[in-house]
């Protein structure tokens, strides 16, 4: 037990202590799986697990409701995924197959020394097991779903066994700002593009430097794409190759960023130069260097470049490959691509140039793409794909996740604004979210899905500067516990 177990409310954060020692990183829920269930079976809660590894949990209705509202449009579905972003700061020795997050407190917000803290999505889930807990709330039949493998592909929700499901109203937990009710978000895609890099052997006067590009801040690349932050690969690809173009060199080691939904915050490379040109190219660098930091000194000022001599290496890129992998890398796109005509300040396509990582004989760059337009996502995806061809890469792309096209009349969306205003005294605005969220594969999956999600508020999740407010979260859950009540109590829409 933590200091966090002392927060409110207590029941909600007390398993999310829990959750603090459980490691869950993508496709490794297996133990937060067991928590669910061990949760489930001591309340005598009936539960059901897919193929996938997806969790369903059943609780009736509290007195009064436990019956009279059963059709699919009265029980609620509760909604979070189990997984979270392993990334930690390079330096900090922290293993998330055993260490438990060590969380802080910082002012209002809680995070984490070194790591992501994982409140996305571990406040929702804890809000779930509160009230799967809870016999002093008021609701009708709930179904809590929670979903496996998110963070990196949506997996869980794209396998879900749907036949599990009976409701037909989803409130999904994973949003992060307070005071928006979001009711659309956009589809996307990966791509991965692999080159083969054959090596041969270094010449005898040649001297070897490791370059090290750290100090963004990263974060989620749909919730801060727009932030304009820098990518570390995009950044350090940027000053290898314009300092090839003046003194050819070969590389070694290229390696960056950690995961497909995280803007890269560092980004690592060997290179061979010819011992006479030494002094040339770390002038041309550094001098690059000097100009990366001072565009990005608003959004990223602890940018930091580290040069080091190392060992001769015995094997080296072909200068041919390395002009390929660097014009490849300094061609692709990153970024925003479009904003949205129709919702001000909606990013409505853009693109995270996402990891760089070699194994072996080979390089892979992989993409994720983003947009709430069909049309304009698989455009992106053509044009990562093109300039893939010309660099004569192996081109894999997975199949795209719908986005979720916004119903402003939705019953759910009516109820939860009237319950909003009426605990907060304010009305809830009401937005599309350029992340990729859940629910636009789960409406796919269960037609006629009635769906609105929201948060407490969350910053820089996917990286290690992640904080969740902690009064929000006591917000949160007040929306979330007194939405199920008026839901209850509601006649049947």
């Amino acid at each position: 037990m933590t200091f966090v177990t002392t927060l409110a409310p207590p029941t909600l954060w007390s398993h999310f202590d829990t959750i603090l020692t459980i490691p869950r990183g993508s496709k490794n829920e297996a133990q937060m799986r067991e928590m669910i269930v061990r949760v489930a079976t001591e309340t005598g809660l009936e539960h059901a697990i897919d193929d996938a590894g997806n969790v369903v949990v059943r609780k009736p209705g509290t007195s009064g409701h436990e019956t009279a509202q059963t059709t699919p449009y009265k029980t609620i579905i509760l909604q979070s995924h189990l997984d979270m972003v392993n990334e930690k700061n390079s330096d900090h020795p922290h293993d998330f197959l055993k260490d438990p997050i060590v969380p802080q407190r910082a002012g209002d917000y809680l995070t984490a020394d070194g790591t992501t803290l994982g409140s996305d999505n571990g406040v929702g889930v804890a809000a779930m097991l509160a009230i799967m807990e809870s016999t002093s709330l008021t609701h009708g039949p709930i179904e809590f779903l929670f979903t496996v493998d998110e963070e990196t592909g949506l997996t869980g929700a794209s396998e879900l066994d749907a036949t599990l499901l009976t409701g037909r109203k989803l409130i999904n937990l994973d949003s992060e700002e307070e005071g928006i009710l979001y009711v659309g978000c956009a589809g996307g895609g990966e791509s991965r593009l692999t080159l083969d890099t054959p090596t041969t052997t270094a010449d005898a006067t040649s001297v070897t430097l490791a370059l090290q590009l750290t100090g963004l801040k990263g974060g989620h690349s749909g919730c801060d794409i727009h932030l304009q932050r820098g990518n570390a690969i995009k950044l350090l690809s940027r000053l290898l190759w314009n300092a090839y173009l003046d003194v050819p060199f070969s590389l070694v080691q290229l390696d960056g960023g950690s995961a497909h939904n995280a803007i890269p915050r560092e980004a690592f490379a060997v290179v061979t130069i010819d011992a006479g040109t030494r002094d040339a190219f770390l002038a041309t660098v550094k001098a690059e260097r000097a100009a990366i930091q001072g565009e990005y000194a608003p959004s990223d000022p602890e940018i930091q470049l580290d040069i080091d001599s190392m060992k001769p290496a015995p094997l080296i890129w072909s200068r041919s490959t390395t002009e390929t992998v660097l014009g490849l890398l300094a061609s692709l796109p990153h970024g925003v691509i479009t904003m949205s005509h129709d919702i001000p300040d909606l990013v409505e396509t853009s693109i995270n140039l996402a990891t760089v990582k070699q194994t072996g004989s080979q390089v892979t760059v992989s993409l994720s793409s983003r947009s709430s337009i069909d049309s304009a996502l698989e455009s992106l995806r053509r044009r990562v794909r093109a300039s893939g061809v010309l660099a004569g890469a192996q081109i894999d792309e997975d199949t795209p996740y719908p986005g979720w096209k916004p119903n402003l009349d939705s019953h759910l969306l009516k109820a939860v604004t009237s319950v909003h205003t009426r605990e907060f005294g304010a009305a809830p605005e009401v937005k599309a979210i350029h992340a990729g969220l859940e629910c636009g594969i789960l409406g796919k999956k269960a037609p006629g899905m009635d769906m609105v999600s929201f948060g407490p508020i969350i910053q820089f999740p996917h990286s290690p500067d992640e904080r969740v407010h902690i009064d929000s979260v006591g917000r949160f859950y007040r929306l979330l516990t007194a939405t199920l009540e008026v839901l209850a109590k509601t006649p049947r829409a």
